[in-house]
């Protein structure tokens, strides 16, 4: 078995926990791999430097690993769709960030779920994905696990967003922009603008509008086996897409289309653990800050 280590260069992500990663590895027979570049900075730090096999890239950890875990917070865990892509590489998330919806292991129980992890002691979540027309500039990874959204450029005007489903007119967004988001996305920048908390297991999108300009638009949820297209215009000559958090800049009048992806999104659930937890936990439910 082979576990690898995803990681942004912070100084949360110290060395602690990749420490503890290879002492438990050498008593319980398993292989660790770490991303080059967070390896790097955290030899960059110790006389001695810590001696582990790296990968640089996705294809280097599709080959490598068996599982992958993630340390930081939900940003993090976006990130590490970059690398797993198509190829169904479960994830681990573990918060040493600060929400953390997707990564809900707390970091002081770090060592308590990677023995739950090589014990196999979890369930597999398999979370849908937005996947966006390939005939953009995002290349090869064209798809989003929280959301994607349309949004108008720094200080400009608002934009005009003509939205279909399936081909049949739904409406003209004239607001800000507009956020397409998948079940999972549901606690994310759709909730900050409105939305419904959703079920992963949910079989919807969520269209949600940010700061319309007509306030009776409200938040529409809609199977996500439609197909749903788009055409923007506006005062400015482009405008921003984002599918989570990468983003590029489109041309005034480009025609968008987004469907649900052909494969999934392989969140570890450990045993014990379950989604309306992390709702109440994360959003402080039951809780009265009266006393």
């Amino acid at each position: 078995m082979t576990i690898a280590v995803y990681a942004r260069n912070t100084s949360d992500n110290n060395t602690e926990y990749l420490e503890q990663l290879i002492v438990l590895s050498s008593k319980e027979n398993f292989k660790v791999t770490v991303f080059k570049a967070y390896l790097d900075f955290l030899n960059s730090s110790l006389q001695k430097p810590l001696a582990v096999d790296i990968y640089h890239n996705s294809e280097e950890l599709i080959a490598q690993a068996d599982y992958v875990i993630s340390l930081g917070g939900d940003g993090t865990m976006l990130e590490t769709l970059e690398y797993v892509r198509r190829s169904g590489i479960p994830v681990l998330g573990v918060n040493t960030g600060r929400l953390g919806f997707l990564a809900t292991v707390y970091k002081e129980d770090f060592i308590k779920a990677i023995q739950l992890l090589i014990k196999e002691k979890f369930t597999l979540d398999k979370r849908e994905l937005i996947e966006l027309d390939k005939t953009t500039c995002f290349n090869e990874v064209n798809y989003a696990l929280n959301e994607f959204t349309i949004h108008k450029k720094e200080s400009s005007a608002m934009i005009n967003i003509d939205t279909y489903v399936d081909g049949v007119f739904l409406n003209s967004y004239f607001a800000d922009g507009l956020i397409v988001s998948t079940p999972t996305g549901s606690t994310a920048y759709s909730l900050s603008c409105g939305g419904p908390i959703m079920m992963p297991d949910s079989d919807n999108f969520i269209i949600t509008p940010i700061a319309p300009h007509n306030l009776n638009v409200r938040p529409v949820v809609i199977s996500n086996n439609k197909t749903l297209s788009f055409k923007v215009s506006g005062r400015s000559d482009s405008f921003n897409v984002s599918l989570d958090s990468r983003s590029q800049t489109i041309k005034n009048q480009s025609d968008l289309q987004i469907k649900k992806a052909d494969f999934k999104f392989n969140m570890i659930n450990l045993e014990g653990q379950h989604f309306f937890e992390t709702l109440r936990n994360k959003l402080l439910w039951g809780i009265d800050k009266r006393h």
